[in-house]
């Protein structure tokens, strides 16, 4: 953005830790191929405890927010309405101006869909999920879109309520396994812990032709995707999920379609970036 050039439309990415967050990289890419000069789009670190009022404050400009961590669930207190998929999963990860206040919705299901089809997942009947919170309610959802009828959560401890209702809800027969006990088949793994929280569990992967997702970017290769890949499983990196749900984000708040290759050659250079947090 030039000193010339005048900010009429706003939007950004909200939560907390936010200063790892390529969505203004991936956003502002997409205003300039599009050629949206009057756009612009930021980072600010939200806390849960002051989302409603931040929200409240913006002016007419701001037309949307992503939303990352521990924002997704206390989104629907600001939410005029929200849409179907964002209600199954209870995660709104992106809120965009209306007529009648804030709209919500989650494109990280479509971001998860879209990611698996570009290595050629066109179905799958079952998926195992490592992790039950937010995101892994998207992957539910996700995994149901694919035509999935089973899914099991991997999980220390017991899966959480919500997210196994939700599965339920999506008519999927829901299983739940210890970290590191795997099934003896594994048609698609979607991770959405940390990549310390899968150490313990890698090793154990059974062998396979399956796929794996790792939904949590921003540690590069992580030890679960280098095991996967040893073993005959597709590996699709979280920058991939990243870059369809911002590009469908992008076309909520603007209208207009994704320039998903700019966005994602936007995407590569940040990533190579040596200074990148």
């Amino acid at each position: 953005m030039t000193a010339a050039q005048v900010v009429r439309h706003r939007a950004g990415v909200r939560g907390s830790p936010i200063a790892h967050s390529l969505s203004p990289v991936l956003h502002n890419a997409a205003y300039r191929e599009l050629g949206l000069t009057d756009w612009h789009y930021d980072g600010v670190e939200v806390g849960s405890d002051a989302f409603v009022a931040h929200v409240a404050g913006l002016d007419a400009a701001w037309r949307g927010l992503s939303l990352t961590m521990p924002l997704k669930e206390v989104a629907f207190e600001v939410a005029t309405r929200a849409s179907e998929v964002a209600r199954t999963t209870g995660a709104i990860n992106t809120l965009v101006r209306s007529a009648d206040g804030w709209a919500g919705d989650n494109t990280d299901v479509h971001g998860i869909v879209q990611a698996l089809r570009e290595v050629g997942v066109g179905s799958v009947r079952s998926a195992v999920i490592v992790g039950s919170g937010a995101t892994a309610r998207s992957a539910v959802a996700a995994a149901a879109r694919l035509g999935a009828c089973e899914v099991t959560f991997m999980v220390r401890a017991a899966a959480r309520p919500s997210t196994v209702a939700a599965a339920q809800d999506l008519g999927l027969q829901v299983r739940e396994t210890p970290l590191g006990l795997w099934p003896s088949h594994v048609e698609l793994v979607v991770n959405t812990t940390p990549p310390e929280a899968t150490a313990e569990l890698s090793a154990c992967l059974p062998d396979g032709g399956g796929v794996l997702l790792d939904v949590v970017y921003g540690s590069g290769v992580t030890a679960l995707m280098t095991i996967a890949r040893s073993k005959g499983y597709a590996v699709v990196s979280g920058t991939e999920m990243l870059l369809h749900q911002a590009g469908e984000q992008v076309r909520l708040m603007t209208g207009e379609p994704p320039p998903l290759e700019a966005m994602r050659r936007a995407l590569a250079a940040a990533l190579a970036a040596p200074d990148r947090p």
